[in-house]
């Protein structure tokens, strides 16, 4: 009988505290669903309270606008400036080893007129030369120039996503495998009309279409007016991860380039082209074939690039060109560097030498060699670079040494 007695009353403590414990475990689910709906409560109120902080400051920064100021909402500046020390030593020229220091500034502005216009506008230093917006450091301290380096309108219709027609002096429209200068000095800014297009064909697939036809002179006395026509074409594939293949042809042709006089650029004559009794002797229609590939090795990327171009107009021989090249890395963020390198061979009417890289063999066409570059960002918005030519001029052993360092700065 005392055994019954004993087990019934530890059946009934163990049902009490089994009843304890289960309202124990109510009571804490229950407050912990409160305090999720308080948190859930706070939150939305600090979303609210962020929107509401967002747009005041929206109409803060608004009202201290007058009327007469608000397009500067519409405008963007920029700017660089690049402080270079050169060394040049030439062969066989009759001139002594060069030794320079040299300055560039260039002042930009965009302007957005309405949703589908855009006005571009930039003044650099420099001079009349179309290739070069250096000035050296010279002239018992005489003021340097400025000049109008372009000036466009920027028309990208809605309708028609990736178009835009642009006017007036513009940013070369024509793309350069590897921003190399085999064709065009990255200075060159031509004058005129073009139009440039992107368009996806697929997810891996964009098709790109450049084209524009430019003035290259104009004059009363005369109707042959020289001109450039261009028209180019390039398919670009991304593979999975970070590589893609880009390959394209452009056609370039001049008008009334044969029998005109020198283009008269920076006081020289032909460029390397070749001339007789002070003319042109050649036609210029150029083929240009180009290559790019680009991926990424151990997180570092790495792009090899090629072009090919040949004047298929020339009536003499040496009508053509190649260049090949590489980049590894781009120095972007502090710390970060970027090499580079291409090797090129440039005969004498392959292209127009007056447009040419500047500092390739001291500029213009006929002559072969390699240029080294490198740049480390040393910290946001500064840079310094190196670059180095090692060429051979017009076919004769002559040696072209070029040795620039350079300090650049961003805004």
């Amino acid at each position: 009988m005392k055994k019954i007695v004993v087990v019934t009353m530890l059946l009934l403590l163990g049902f009490c505290v089994h009843a304890v414990e289960a309202d124990e475990i109510g009571e804490i689910r229950k407050q912990i669903e409160d305090q999720n709906k308080q948190l859930q409560q706070l939150q939305e109120q600090l979303e609210q309270y962020e929107a509401q902080r967002k747009a005041d400051n929206q109409k803060e920064t608004q009202a201290t606008l007058p009327d007469s100021l608000k397009w500067i909402e519409k405008v963007k500046l920029s700017g660089d400036f690049r402080y270079r020390h050169e060394t040049i030593e030439a062969q066989n020229d009759g001139k002594p080893d060069r030794h320079r220091n040299r300055v560039r500034v260039r002042i930009g502005l965009k302007a957005k007129v309405n949703d589908e216009w855009d006005l571009i506008f930039r003044l650099a230093g420099g001079s009349e030369d179309p290739v070069s917006t250096n000035q050296t450091l010279t002239g018992s301290f005489s003021s340097k120039s400025f000049w109008v380096d372009r000036a466009y309108f920027d028309y990208h219709p809605a309708a028609i996503d990736g178009l835009h027609i642009i006017g007036g002096k513009v940013k070369n429209p024509f793309y350069k495998v590897g921003k190399n200068q085999l064709i065009w000095d990255g200075d060159l800014n031509p004058e005129g009309v073009a139009g440039t297009y992107k368009v996806k064909l697929t997810k891996s697939d964009e098709l790109f279409v450049n084209g524009g036809g430019f003035f290259v002179t104009e004059s009363s006395s005369s109707d042959s007016d020289m001109s450039l026509w261009g028209v180019q074409g390039g398919l670009k594939h991304k593979f999975n991860g970070n590589t893609y293949v880009l390959g394209g042809i452009s056609y370039y042709d001049y008008g009334n380039i044969q029998d005109a006089a020198d283009l008269d650029v920076s006081g020289s004559s032909f460029f390397g082209n070749t001339s007789s009794g002070g003319v042109f002797v050649n036609d210029y229609n150029i083929i240009e074939l180009f290559a790019e590939v680009g991926t990424k090795v151990s997180e570092i990327p790495v792009c090899v690039y090629s072009n090919r171009i040949e004047n298929v107009a020339a009536d003499t021989s040496g009508d053509t060109g190649w260049l090949v090249g590489l980049k590894i890395n781009k120095a972007k963020k502090p710390g970060s560097w970027e090499f580079s390198y291409d090797y090129r061979e440039l005969q004498k009417d392959a292209t127009v030498g007056a447009f040419s890289d500047s500092d390739f063999i001291g500029g213009g066409t006929h002559g072969k060699g390699s240029r080294f570059g490198a740049k480390y960002q040393l910290v946001k918005n500064v840079q310094a670079g190196l670059s180095y030519f090692l060429n051979d001029r017009h076919d004769a052993g002559n040696n072209y040494r070029r040795l620039q360092a350079d300090l650049i700065l961003k805004f």
